[in-house]
């Protein structure tokens, strides 16, 4: 018998294999995860719909696997499918704060053929899966819940969040997540001009503000981090300065600048660097923005990032203060124009008005811009505007002026 690589994504036609979690001789159950796969840096694991023992593996980790490509031959049997009713339940609208009991049946659930040929192999009734794709649209990745308990969200400190920083006397095959970041950042150097602006921001104020919150914010459930200040300072920035929230289309000659406020941060994952992206970050208050860092970020490091979360970023910002530096020169998430680089804060002596030294905790904010759209006076605006808001951080408490 036979195993196809089914749809996998909305409008996505192959995959990346990371690595398989079978291997030759193996009996497999059903629902047990088969393959890891990659595409658009998100992956995912794809279930097995069938019963029986492994015979050969059709591919490599590394390999590019088009939908419907023969993957695995086993001997065995596919699942069939024991339906539900066509007038099953789902639980899950909401309605003034009650749970509302809705009936769905599992021919209008919307899906491709594919993933509806392996929910039918899996046992599974789309009626009662919650789809993430586009219109709600049932996606592979939709049947994992179905058939697998959830797992608790690694925390940081596990095994399963350190990084990978190699082995001496090995060799490591350039694949997955780690290649599409060194294919892009390759991409980002080779097209576009970068230059690099550093200044220092007095963030004295913004420490004692987090400090004299973040119990509040706690209690709600919030973790207010330094990040999300500066989510929200940018957000206000890019529209006092808006050629830095601008995209360049290189064939079309153009620059898009854009309307909206989606702002990518970086996070440090097991597999390597991802950027999830905060939409409207200039719409949503700080609290907001905390949840949403909080969340992408745990998807982020257990590998579950959905593609519309990692796309259609408009300026990024990145930090390497947590692990300890100063001063970075970060490569710009190509098509945009724009990153800066947070670096830790460090308790100095100072000046002020009056020239007495006082105690302050400064950082250093490290900016790279995309000379071809971006001057050295309209960068250093943007750091202005950028250095004002995080100086009177209360005012990111506030809601902006739209």
């Amino acid at each position: 018998m036979e195993f196809r690589l089914p749809e996998i994504g909305e409008g996505l036609y192959e995959a990346e294999l990371i690595r398989w979690l079978v291997q030759p001789g193996d009996t497999v159950k059903h629902g047990q995860s088969l393959l890891e796969a990659m595409t658009d840096k998100a992956t995912m694991e794809v279930p097995s719909p069938f019963v029986g023992t492994i015979k050969s593996l059709h591919a490599s980790a590394g390999d590019k696997i088009k939908v419907g490509g023969k993957i695995i031959t086993f001997d065995g049997t596919f699942v069939g499918a024991v339906a539900a009713p066509a007038d099953a339940t789902v639980p899950t609208v909401a309605r003034n704060g009650a749970a509302i009991v809705v009936a769905v049946p599992a021919s209008a659930a919307k899906a491709a053929p594919s993933v509806r040929h392996l929910a039918r192999k899996l046992g599974i009734d789309l009626g009662h899966v919650q789809g993430t794709g586009p219109g709600g649209r049932i996606l592979i990745e939709d049947l994992k819940p179905a058939i697998m308990p959830t797992q608790p969200t690694a925390k940081p400190g596990d095994a399963t969040m350190k990084l990978d920083v190699g082995k001496p006397g090995t060799k490591v095959k350039l694949i997955g997540l780690r290649r599409a970041i060194a294919e892009h950042m390759v991409e980002s150097k080779r097209t576009i001009p970068h230059y690099s602006y550093v200044d220092e921001c007095d963030v004295t104020d913004l420490v004692k503000l987090r400090e004299s919150t973040s119990g509040h914010f706690t209690a709600n459930g919030i973790k207010l981090t330094y990040l999300a200040f500066f989510i929200k300072a940018a957000a206000g920035a890019l529209r006092d300065v808006p050629i830095v929230n601008a995209t360049l289309d290189n064939e079309a000659i153009e620059v898009t600048l854009h309307d909206h406020y989606h702002i990518g941060f970086a996070v440090a994952t097991p597999a390597g660097l991802i950027v999830p992206v905060i939409r409207d970050a200039d719409r949503k208050d700080l609290a907001t923005i905390a949840r949403e860092v909080e969340s992408l970020s745990a998807a982020a490091r257990a590998g579950k990032s959905k593609r519309e979360d990692l796309i259609g970023g408009t300026f990024t910002v990145t930090s390497i203060g947590n692990v300890g530096g100063l001063i970075s020169t970060p490569i710009i998430n190509h098509p945009q124009v724009g990153i800066v680089g947070l670096g830790k804060i460090v308790k100095r002596p100072v000046y002020d008005d009056h020239g007495a030294i006082r105690p302050a905790s400064q950082m250093f904010l490290s900016f790279s811009f995309d000379h071809r759209i971006v001057d050295g006076a309209v960068g250093a605006m943007f750091g202005n505007a950028l250095i004002r808001r995080m100086q009177q951080p209360a005012s990111l408490l506030l809601p902006e002026k739209l």
